[in-house]
């Protein structure tokens, strides 16, 4: 190896070692300071760049990226507040257990508190958001400072994908120059030789990390059956699913479920709700429209719920589970507590898919006695709920005034291609993506940022996703949470990236219609609500994408069907009127529990 200066000869050898753990692409958004890192990268043969010119949009782009793979897409930046703009995808990042490796470039430590240019702290900026932190030393060509840097490299990856998951921030200071001019003498022409572990590294990773997998002990095992099989009546509860999704094997759950008679109640996005696994699965997706005191207040509690994942979308789930009396244990292979009612009983130090398979080697299938009325119960509201949402659906297609956005993210669902991947903003979509969505065994990958749940960076990381696969991409969005990253959209041609983008307008904060503060107003329209009137229709050229905007089903349909079947990115806004389907929304849900009571 050889470099016309140290900041070169540094910068490479960061890169290189990160190739060598399996990082395949790096986010990089211009600067000066971080010149040795983004040439780096420019010329390594390994890596592909995604160029971004906003850094909050590259952040939420490789955090994207790593919901989709499971594995982390480095990003890159200068020094001062380019810095600090990846900082709310780090929060996501940290949250949802998703690995993101920021390579912050820095001023060397003589400039820090001078008062000199575009220089902050940025040591340990993001706080205890992160898996680990290392300010690495100024680039220096010895072989132990180089092996020094490769050992962080590789233990940066490490913590990144280890368990939990999660951000990993290393901070690189450079002095000038920072460009790859030469300097004599400043690197040895021998280094390969004096030096050869640093200067060239192994074959692989220069540190091997042996990632393990948090196996139950027999006596954990041995509770959890017995609980089982003395159960007349239990649940599986999928919440939202670390990455890469599902984060508990589809076929062991299916296996279980068969074998208990237990339903699965699956969030959208624990990776459970949509597969093949589904058919033999008795997976329900309604539940967010039913679990009501009216409809529950006569059934028997469960004996048992075993809960995967994080903290479910559902509030309706959230409080069912909240009520009742059961054993409930918390499956969390990072001893994670995410259960904010805290009426759970148990945390399983675990990986999920190992407990269940554990369970299923050890469970007496003779001694598992469900009550006969139990899996029939769940899914005979089910499915009287499933008809009366086809039935909505259909006269929401005919008759304009009975049009709600849910029907839109069913639409929007139910016609994806198969496989798909689908990401979902916050707000009403996921909520509505929850209610309306039906189980069906299409491969689709359904991803949302549920960690922190903002609507800040949505295009972003929708973006960043469809750019680790080769499925179509289907984005569903509010108006704000589109507003608020349109920059992101600059992704589509400098990434690469083709998408369908499902725009629902309904002109500001829709979901506040859903908190008691809805009866103020004002303050409401104007500070809750905040109407804003903007017509997205130029985002077409400025983007060179195309947007069509609808306000019928059957138009949305046909649209929607079109994009999917052509290239580029076709941003399709259905325009509705927020009230109105809060109203139908409702009424839907009162229709439902009055039927299933």
């Amino acid at each position: 190896m050889s470099a016309p200066n140290r900041n070169t000869l540094w910068a490479e050898t960061l890169l290189d070692e990160l190739v060598a753990n399996g990082i395949e692409a790096v986010c990089v958004a211009p600067g000066s300071r971080s010149t040795p890192l983004t040439v780096a990268a420019a010329g390594h043969p390994g890596l592909t760049v995604f160029s971004h010119l906003d850094e909050r949009s590259a952040a939420y782009f490789a955090l994207g990226r790593a919901r989709r793979t499971g594995t982390a897409t480095p990003l890159i930046c200068t020094s001062g507040t380019a810095a600090a703009n990846f900082h709310p995808a780090v929060i996501e990042a940290n949250q949802a257990r998703v690995p993101i490796l920021m390579l912050t470039a820095d001023r060397p430590p003589e400039l820090r508190d001078s008062g000199a240019n575009q220089t902050i702290d940025q040591e340990k900026l993001y706080g205890d958001a992160v898996r680990w932190f290392r300010d690495l030393p100024e680039p220096e060509p010895t072989g132990r400072k180089l092996r020094r840097l490769r050992t962080d490299a590789a233990r940066a990856v490490a913590e990144a994908t280890g368990t939990p998951s999660g951000p990993v921030h290393l901070n690189v200071p450079f002095r000038k120059p920072l460009e790859p001019v030469e300097v004599p003498g400043d690197v040895p022409d021998d280094i390969a030789e004096t030096a050869p572990l640093g200067a060239t590294g192994r074959d692989g990773p220069f540190v091997q990390t042996a990632g393990g997998r948090m196996d139950p002990d027999e006596e954990t095992v041995a509770d959890l059956v017995t609980t089982i099989e003395d159960a007349e009546r239990g649940l599986l509860v999928a919440g939202p699913a670390d990455p890469p999704i599902p984060d508990v094997d589809r076929q062991s759950v299916a296996a279980i479920a068969s074998a208990t008679g237990f339903p699965v109640l699956a969030d959208p996005l624990s990776g459970l709700r949509f597969g093949d696994h589904v058919a033999e699965a008795q997976v329900i997706g309604g539940y967010d429209g039913y679990l009501d005191e009216r409809v529950t207040g006569d059934w028997p509690d469960p004996d048992v719920v075993v809960r995967f994942g994080a903290s479910p979308t559902s509030k309706p789930l959230r409080s069912y589970l909240a009520g009742v009396d059961a054993r409930q244990y918390i499956v969390d292979p990072a001893a994670g507590w995410r259960e904010a009612t805290f009426t759970a009983t148990d945390l399983l130090e675990a990986d999920p898919t190992a407990l269940v398979e554990s369970v299923l080697q050890s469970l007496d299938a003779d001694a598992v006695a469900p009550a006969p009325d139990w899996q029939s119960r769940w899914l005979d509201a089910d499915a009287t709920y499933w008809d009366r949402i086809g039935t909505a659906r259909e006269d929401a297609r005919r008759e304009r005034s009975k049009r709600f956005e849910g029907a839109v993210v069913a639409a929007a669902i139910e016609g994806a291609p198969d496989p798909a991947t689908v990401f979902v903003s916050n707000s009403m979509p996921v909520r509505d993506l929850d209610r309306f969505a039906r189980p069906a065994t299409d491969e689709l990958t359904v991803l949302g940022n549920r960690g922190a749940s903002g609507i800040d960076g949505i295009v972003s990381t929708a973006l960043g996703a469809g750019s680790a696969t080769d499925d179509p991409l289907v984005a569903i969005t509010g108006d704000l949470a589109f507003y608020h990253d349109m920059n992101g959209l600059l992704a589509l041609e400098r990434c690469g990236v083709d998408a369908t983008i499902v725009l629902l307008n309904n002109d500001g904060g829709g979901i506040f219609h859903m908190l008691p503060i809805e009866e103020f107003d004002p303050p409401f329209t104007g500070q809750f609500k905040t109407p804003h009137g903007l017509d997205f229709a130029p985002t077409a050229d400025l983007y060179d994408l195309s947007l069509t905007s609808v306000d019928r089903l059957d138009e949305f349909t046909e649209v929607y069907q079109a994009s999917l079947a052509s290239e580029g990115t076709q941003v399709i806004e259905f325009r509705i009127d927020s009230q109105a389907s809060h109203d139908r929304r409702d009424a839907l849900y009162e229709s439902v529990c009055e039927r299933l009571r």
